[in-house]
C-alpha cells in the first residue's frame, strides 16, 4: 500500500476542502488531516483503490481449466470502516435509523424474531403509527350526515383490504406448510460437500409446503390430484429448495409442454369447470395424444392421488440432480421422502364425502398432528448412481417420466425431516414462501433434464410476477439464514438498506467487495460431458429411449397389490366416464393396451366399450426389455409406518343411556397410544350415562360426520342403541365406516346397530372380518380397535359394487 506524501498545512486545508466535494478531487492523494473524516475517508478510499492497480484474476476468467476452477475474487481490507460507508452522517443516530450495521452483517438474513409482531397490550395504530381513537365508525358530517373524504383512517384501512390478495400461484395454489428441521445421520463426504450432510447430526432448519397442483386457492384439499411436496432448507451456505411431488415422475418430458399440460387440466375456458378434476375432456384430450404421459396417469389413477395425510404421503425430488463432493466428483442422484406413519390413502368414496364436509381435511390434519405434538416426519433417502450405471439402464435417467427402481438402485437413508412448529401467519409464511428448483447450494448441481430446465427458469419468473417483483426474496420467510451480499440494487419493495456506494464488481472503492467466493467455497456447476456425436449440434427432438413409453406404465400397475389395482381401473372407469367425447375414450384405452391389457379390459368393460380399440402405435417400435417387471416398493402397502396411531382421529359414539365406563374406558386408552378420540353424540354437550359417568360430546353427528374419522367406536346400552338407531347420521356413519375399509368396535349392545345396518359379519369369501371387533370388555376392545387402527384400513372387504 502507497504511503501517503506528507502535506503542509495548506495541503491539509486542501485536502478537508476536496473532501468536501462530490464532483471533483485532487489530482494527487492528499493525506488525511486529524480529526477530519471526510478528508480521512477520502484519503483512505484512494489508499484502497491505489492498492489495486489491475484486476488480478483477469487472465483466470478465460479457459477451460479456469472455467472449472474459478479464483476467489480479489478483495483488500480496507483501514478503516469509513471507506464502505455510504454517509458519515450515519454517527447521528435516531430511534429510525438506528446504528451502522455490523461489519459484514446483514440483518435481513436474520431469523424471523425480528419481523414478528406480537400487539399484547398496545393500542391500535394505522400503517403509520398513528393511535386510532375510534375503530367503530367513520368521520361523518353529523350522525347522519355523509361520510367525509378527509376520514384517511377509513381509506387506509379499506384500501389495505382492497390489495390485501397476492396473485394466486398458477398450479400449486392451493397450500399448507409447517417449519421443522432436518437432521443428518452421518456425513457423506464421498459423496457430496452439500451443508445439510457435512456432519452427523447436523441440524438444518427447514420450510415445507404441501399442495394440490390443479385447483385454486380455495378449492377442496381431497381432490384427486399430484401433491406438491416442497422443502425449503436455510442451510449456513445459502437456501436451497427441494421443489418435489408425492409422485416421482410427470406427465411430460419437455418444459415445452408444461402450459399445454397445465391449461388441458385446468377448468375449460369457455364455463370454468371443472374446478381441481381432471376428469374432463380437455385433460383426457391432451394426455391420450401424449402417450409418454401413460406412466404417470397411472400414478395419478392410483390411491397416490387422494393420501390420508400430507403425515403419510411420501415425496420425491422427480428429476434427477447431482451430487458433487470437495474434490468436484459428482454423480447421480434421486431423492427420495418416506413419511414415519407408513403410506396410507382413502377411497375414493371417502375422498368425495371429505371434500363437502371439511375441505380443509388435510390442511386441518397437518395444523392438528403439529398442534397436538405428534410431528409429520419423513426420512430423505438418495438413490446414487453412476453415469457409467445411466448409460446401462434400459431408460433415460433424464426423462422425468421414468423412475429408476429400487431393485436397480436402493435408497440410501441420510436423515430425517421432523415438522415441530406451525406458521404464525399463514400470508407472510405459506401464502409467501417462494420455491425455486434453481435455488441450490454447493454440493449439488443439475443434470440436462429437458423438464428441470424449463423449471429453472419458470419458478423465478413467476414469483417476480406474483410477488410483486424482484425483490421476493427479501420477504422473511423466504431470506436465507446465511449472509446475503450482493451489488444488486433497487426494484419493487426493496428491504435492504445497503450501505456505501459501491455496487458492481470487481471494484476498488469497496476494497473488491464483495468478491466471488472462487470454487473452494462458492458454487460451481459441474462440467457437462462432452461426447464427439452428433447429437451436440443445435436440435429440437428427444433421445430415442425417451420413445419408450410403457415399459415403466406396465411396471407400475403390475406392482400393485390386486385390491390397488382394482382401484386404478376403477378410478380410470369414473374419470373416463366423465368425459363426453367417445373418441378420447377410445384413446386412452387404446393407449393403456400398450400398458396392460388387464386393465385396458378392464377399464373398456367398465365403460362398455366393445370390441376393445386397437392397440395405439408406438413410438418407438423396438421393443426394449425392462431389468425388470415387478418392484414391490411401489405399492403403498410396501410401507406401513412404525405402527403407532399418533394423530389418527376416532369416533366414539355416544347418546343418552350409554354405559359410561366403557366407552371412557376406550377413549382414555386412545388418548394414551397417542390417537385423538372425540365423543360423538347428536347434539354436542353433555350425555346422560346409565352409571353416572360425565361424558361430555364435543362434536355432532351432524357437523362431525363418521368418515371423516379414521375409525369408530359405538357404546354399550339398550337406551343409546335406540337413540342411535333413530338418528340416520349414526346409520350412515356406521356403513359410510364399513364401506372405507375402517377398524368398528362394538361394545356390548352395540353390536345391534351393526345388525341394523346390515352390516356382514365376515369378509366376501367367508373368512372372519378382523376390523369387526365385538366384545363386552372396554380393554381388550380398544387394544383390538388400536391395533386395527395401525393397519390403516381393511381393503379385504371392499367389493365392486359395494354390496353395503
Amino acid at each position: 500500500m502507497p504511503t501517503p506524501r506528507k502535506t503542509a498545512r495548506g495541503s491539509s486545508a486542501a485536502a478537508k476542502a476536496a473532501a468536501r466535494n462530490t464532483d471533483s478531487g485532487p489530482a494527487n492523494p492528499l493525506a488525511a488531516s486529524d480529526g477530519d473524516f471526510a478528508a480521512r475517508k477520502m484519503a483512505e478510499t484512494g489508499e484502497m483503490a491505489a492498492s489495486m492497480p489491475a484486476n488480478p484474476n483477469k487472465a483466470a476468467e478465460h479457459g477451460a481449466a479456469n472455467g472449472l476452477n474459478p479464483p476467489v475474487g480479489a478483495s483488500v481490507a480496507p483501514p478503516s470502516r469509513l471507506p464502505a460507508s455510504s454517509t458519515l452522517t450515519e454517527v447521528n443516530l435516531s430511534p429510525k435509523t438506528g446504528e451502522a450495521p455490523a461489519e459484514g452483517a446483514n440483518p435481513n438474513s436474520g431469523p424471523l424474531t425480528r419481523v414478528r409482531v406480537d400487539s399484547s397490550g398496545q393500542r391500535l395504530t394505522t400503517n403509520q403509527g398513528v393511535a386510532i381513537a375510534d375503530n367503530q365508525n367513520s368521520l361523518k358530517a353529523g350522525t347522519r350526515g355523509p361520510v367525509l373524504l378527509e376520514d384517511f383512517i377509513l381509506r387506509e384501512k379499506l384500501t389495505h383490504f382492497d390489495h390485501e390478495r397476492i396473485p394466486e400461484r398458477i398450479v400449486h395454489a392451493r397450500g399448507s406448510a409447517a417449519h421443522g428441521y432436518f437432521e443428518c445421520y452421518d456425513a457423506i463426504p464421498h459423496l457430496t460437500k452439500a451443508a445439510p450432510f457435512k456432519e452427523a447430526g447436523k441440524i438444518t432448519p427447514v420450510f415445507v409446503r404441501f399442495s394440490t397442483v390443479q385447483g385454486e386457492r380455495g378449492s377442496k384439499d381431497t381432490a384427486r390430484d399430484v401433491r406438491g411436496f416442497a422443502v425449503k432448507f436455510y442451510t449456513d451456505e445459502g437456501n436451497w429448495d427441494l421443489v418435489g411431488n408425492n409422485m416421482p415422475v410427470f406427465f411430460i418430458q419437455d418444459a415445452m409442454k408444461f402450459p399445454d399440460l397445465v391449461h388441458a387440466v385446468k377448468p375449460e375456458p369457455h364455463h370454468q369447470m371443472p374446478q381441481a378434476a381432471s376428469a374432463h375432456d380437455t385433460f383426457w384430450d391432451f394426455v391420450s395424444l401424449m402417450p409418454e404421459s401413460t406412466h404417470m396417469l397411472m400414478w395419478v389413477m392410483s390411491d397416490r392421488a387422494i393420501p390420508r395425510s400430507y403425515a403419510t404421503m411420501q415425496g420425491f425430488g422427480v428429476h434427477t440432480f447431482r451430487l458433487v463432493n470437495e474434490a468436484g466428483e459428482s454423480s447421480f442422484v434421486k431423492f427420495h421422502w418416506t413419511p414415519k406413519y407408513g403410506t396410507h390413502s382413502l377411497v375414493w368414496d371417502e375422498a368425495v364425502k371429505i371434500s363437502g364436509a371439511d375441505p380443509d381435511y388435510h390442511r386441518r390434519d397437518l395444523w392438528e398432528r403439529i398442534e397436538a405434538g405428534a410431528f409429520p416426519e419423513y426420512e430423505l433417502g438418495l438413490q446414487v448412481f453412476t453415469e457409467e450405471q445411466a448409460d446401462k439402464f434400459s431408460f433415460d435417467i433424464l426423462d422425468a417420466t421414468k423412475i429408476v427402481p429400487e431393485e436397480l438402485v436402493p435408497i440410501q437413508p441420510v436423515g430425517r425431516m421432523v415438522l415441530n412448529r406451525n406458521p404464525d401467519n399463514f400470508f407472510a409464511e405459506t401464502e409467501q414462501v417462494a420455491f425455486c428448483t434453481a435455488h441450490i447450494i454447493p454440493g449439488l448441481d443439475f443434470t440436462n433434464d429437458p423438464l428441470l430446465a424449463g423449471r429453472i427458469h419458470s419458478y423465478v419468473d413467476t414469483q417476480i410476477s406474483r410477488l410483486g417483483g424482484p425483490n421476493f426474496h427479501e420477504i422473511p420467510i423466504n431470506a436465507p439464514i446465511a449472509p446475503v451480499h450482493n451489488n444488486q440494487r433497487d426494484g419493487m419493495h426493496r428491504q435492504a438498506i445497503p450501505r456505501g456506494r459501491v455496487s458492481y464488481e470487481p471494484n476498488s472503492l469497496a476494497g473488491g467487495c464483495p468478491f466471488q467466493a472462487g470454487a473452494a467455497q462458492g458454487f460451481t456447476s459441474v462440467a457437462a460431458r462432452l461426447k464427439a456425436r452428433e447429437d451436440q449440434a443445435k436440435v429440437r427432438a428427444k433421445p430415442e429411449l425417451f420413445a419408450e413409453h410403457y415399459n415403466q406404465a406396465a411396471l407400475f400397475f403390475n406392482s400393485q397389490t390386486p385390491v390397488e389395482q382394482a382401484h386404478i381401473a376403477a378410478a380410470f372407469r369414473f374419470e373416463l366416464s366423465k368425459v363426453t367425447v367417445p373418441a378420447i375414450r377410445q384413446r386412452v384405452v387404446s393407449m393403456l393396451r400398450n400398458a396392460s391389457e388387464t386393465l385396458a379390459a378392464q377399464v373398456a368393460q367398465g365403460l362398455n366399450m366393445n370390441p376393445l380399440p386397437e392397440p395405439m402405435p408406438r413410438a418407438l417400435m423396438r421393443k426394449l426389455k425392462p431389468e425388470i417387471t415387478t418392484s414391490p416398493p411401489l405399492s403403498l402397502m410396501a410401507r406401513p409406518g412404525d405402527g403407532s396411531v399418533k394423530g389418527r382421529k376416532v369416533a366414539i359414539f355416544v347418546a343418552d343411556g350409554c354405559v359410561g365406563q366403557s366407552v371412557a374406558d376406550v377413549h382414555a386408552a386412545l388418548l394414551d397410544a397417542g390417537a385423538v378420540p372425540r365423543f360423538v353424540a347428536p347434539r354436542i354437550g353433555p350425555v346422560a350415562t346409565v352409571d353416572g359417568m360425565a361424558i361430555e360430546a364435543d362434536a355432532s353427528l351432524e357437523n362431525e360426520p363418521a368418515f371423516l374419522f379414521d375409525a369408530l367406536a359405538l357404546p354399550d346400552g339398550d337406551a343409546a342403541v335406540i337413540a342411535l338407531q333413530a338418528d340416520g347420521h349414526s346409520l350412515e356413519g356406521i356403513r359410510d365406516q364399513y364401506r372405507h375399509g375402517k377398524t368398528i368396535l362394538a361394545l356390548g349392545t352395540g353390536a345391534d346397530l351393526l345388525d341394523l345396518v346390515g352390516l356382514p359379519r365376515s369378509l366376501p369369501g367367508g373368512e372372519a372380518d378382523p376390523g369387526l371387533i365385538v366384545t363386552d370388555d372396554a380393554a381388550l376392545g380398544a387394544q383390538a380397535l388400536i391395533s386395527g387402527l395401525a393397519r390403516h384400513r381393511h381393503p379385504e372387504r371392499e367389493t365392486d359394487p359395494p354390496v353395503v
